[in-house]
């Protein structure tokens, strides 16, 4: 399922127009996105938990010459599925 997939399907569910599903998705995604920058969790019960990890600087081979190389300590988001959306999902 794609963006435009998904505001299809926020509006008929929940009986709003496709231009306010696109308003309330992108305004969720903006809220997680400045809540991770911020380094801040967003936890919703049932669903899953967003939150940044930090990766340290290590080292690492380049492939091709074989030569060590250095990788840059960095941050990721992570996505952690919550207890009722795992269930859903392995049955």
């Amino acid at each position: 399922m794609n963006k435009t997939e998904l505001i299809e399907k926020i509006a008929a569910s929940a009986n709003l127009t496709k231009a306010d599903s696109k308003k309330a998705l992108d305004a969720t995604i903006d809220a997680i996105i400045e809540a991770l920058t911020k380094g801040d969790k967003v936890q919703l019960v049932g669903f899953g938990t967003f939150a940044v990890s930090e990766k340290p600087a290590r080292e690492g081979i380049n492939p091709a010459t074989k030569q060590k190389i250095k990788i840059a300590a960095k941050k990721v988001a992570k996505f952690k599925a919550g207890a009722e959306l795992a269930k859903v999902v392995n049955k």
